[in-house]
């Protein structure tokens, strides 16, 4: 049977006849009846392989195409006015600001209905009515005029008092001030002059040095100040060993005085003839006087309280 008669046969659905060979036999019982060393000798026929096709390409993906959006429609000025305004987005702030101008509103519409309700009574009012009204309006009216001025006038009062008391004050400063320098409890500086007493024998005594301090107070000293005690109305001078003690407090040679006041005139009173200078030049002592511009006080008493003594002003 030929290929062509086993195609037709599976095409028809007939089994596939078994290929015999030229004897008629079946092929393959032919050949194992022949001995193995012919089986061995006929080639070994081997189904080749068929090499393998390659894969076909798998053809690209194209990407879908995306939806196609519709452009928004256009919208109005009002619509957009709209959206903005709604839903509303309030803040704190202007929550508090729209109570206030609604306060605001409610109380003008009130004071206007106010207003009108009294334009309507004012209209229907009799002519005696209106010109009592008018007389009130008018004793209403001085009677403020009249406490604006009383008012000014406490004012003004006031002002002049405050500005009196404001005088008074700066001069009481100043007066205390001027009081505490000469009672030795406030510091000091303005122009004056420094004198000198150097004592190298030992010679100069107390009543040396007060007689200097009584010169300078007649011609005009303000403030002195002897080796650092301050020397007020109420100094003494003693002699205490070889030194002088002052107040109490012990001081030695050098002597130095600083004293303030006017330098044109300290000078001279302390060189004029017979005077301190000279005194003091017998008794071999050395005596320097220089003016300044600027003396300074700084030596000061401690306040006292008079036991007995009482201000008399009232």
């Amino acid at each position: 049977m030929s290929e062509h008669d086993d195609k037709r046969a599976e095409e028809n659905g007939e089994p596939r006849a078994e290929r015999r060979d030229a004897s008629g036999e079946p092929g393959n019982r032919l050949r194992k009846e022949l001995p193995q060393e012919v089986a061995a000798a006929e080639p070994a026929t081997q189904d080749t392989p068929e090499p393998e096709s390659a894969p076909e390409p798998v053809p690209a993906l194209e990407p879908e195409p995306e939806p196609e959006v519709a452009p928004e429609p256009r919208l109005t000025g009002r619509q957009r006015l709209v959206q903005g305004l709604w839903p509303p987005r309030v803040s704190r702030a202007q929550l508090i600001v729209a109570l206030l101008l609604f306060g605001l509103g409610f109380g003008l519409a009130v004071q206007v209905a106010s207003n009108s309700d009294s334009d309507s009574a004012l209209r229907g009012a009799r002519q005696e009515d209106l010109v009592r009204i008018l007389d009130e309006l008018d004793d209403r009216t001085q009677r403020l005029e009249d406490e604006k001025q009383g008012l000014e006038k406490q004012r003004d009062e006031l002002e002049n008092s405050s500005d009196q008391a404001e005088e008074a004050r700066k001069q009481t400063i100043e007066k205390e001030r001027q009081l505490g320098i000469l009672a030795g409890t406030v510091a000091a500086q303005g122009p004056g002059i420094t004198m000198t007493i150097e004592d190298t024998k030992g010679t100069v005594e107390s009543d040396m040095l007060l007689d200097a301090v009584q010169e300078l107070r007649a011609a005009g000293a303000e403030a002195i100040q002897v080796n650092g005690v301050r020397v007020v109305a109420g100094t003494y001078l003693t002699d205490s060993g070889k030194g002088v003690s002052v107040d109490g407090n012990k001081i030695n040679a050098p002597y130095r005085f600083k004293v303030i006041g006017k330098s044109q005139d300290l000078e001279p009173a302390l060189n004029i003839p017979g005077g301190v200078v000279q005194t003091l030049e017998k008794e071999q002592a050395i005596v320097t006087v220089e003016r300044s511009t600027k003396i300074v006080v700084d030596a000061l008493r401690a306040a006292k309280r008079p036991d007995y003594a009482r201000s008399s002003s009232q």
